[in-house]
């Protein structure tokens, strides 16, 4: 009886015990996210600092940064959906700034019928988050460069289109706003964290395993019975 019962119990044992540490992964990995989202939201909401090419990815991505010049009118259209604003194009402008150099800009959503419309090229105040976008991944298509048509933001890749120093600024606000673009800003709320919800899916399979091998143990010694 008791060999009967060794193999359900180390398949329920070694079950359950690979479900719970992968549950308690989930656990670990949802509070080291919740602590880059917290230390987010403090560069996002700290005051805003003049842009300086020092800047780096690793210390001041999502920091607010202010700064003046022009856009140029070179800009690249990024096919978007599932924003507030609906869906329509990213306008990642080329921004001269006053130094002279000049950096990427996204200025906000263009409405799909109004990708030809004319640009504004005058000089405006900006405020800002600095941002290098992780949007480009295996399965993303290569741009259309006939038609200006992208399907990523890849500050390299881009920067290189336009001419510019690798530098991408996601305006909140802008003095004087094109009129044809809605502002979309930088939120923490688009960033993933599913951690939770994966931590309960793999403790409620450790549950399942359980009772499936409770069942098994309970089937097995009622035939030894029979």
């Amino acid at each position: 009886m008791l060999r009967k019962l060794i193999f359900p119990l180390l398949l329920g044992i070694a079950g359950c015990g690979v479900l719970v540490s992968l549950g308690v992964w989930q656990v670990q990995r949802l509070a080291w996210k919740e602590g880059i989202l917290a230390e987010l939201d403090s560069r996002m909401t700290g005051p805003a600092q003049p842009f300086v090419q020092t800047l780096t990815e690793a210390a001041d991505e999502y920091k607010r940064v202010t700064l003046s010049g022009t856009p140029t009118g070179r800009e690249l259209h990024v096919l978007t959906s599932g924003t507030a604003a609906g869906t329509g194009y990213r306008v990642i402008s080329e921004f001269d700034l006053a130094d002279g150099q000049s950096i990427l800009v996204d200025l906000g959503l263009l409405p799909l019928d109004q990708k030809e419309s004319a640009p504004l090229v005058s000089p405006m105040d900006l405020t800002g988050t600095l941002l290098w976008p992780d949007d480009q991944n295996s399965s993303t298509p290569d741009p259309d460069l006939a038609k200006n048509i992208w399907f990523a933001r890849n500050v390299d890749l881009m920067a290189d289109a336009l001419s510019t120093a690798p530098f991408m600024v996601v305006a909140s606000t802008a003095s004087p706003q094109d009129p044809r673009l809605a502002p979309l800003p930088v939120e923490t709320s688009g960033i993933k964290n599913d951690h939770l919800e994966y931590a309960i899916t793999w403790f409620s399979l450790a549950v399942v395993w359980a009772v499936m091998t409770a069942f098994l143990i309970y089937r097995t010694t009622r035939q030894k019975d029979v």
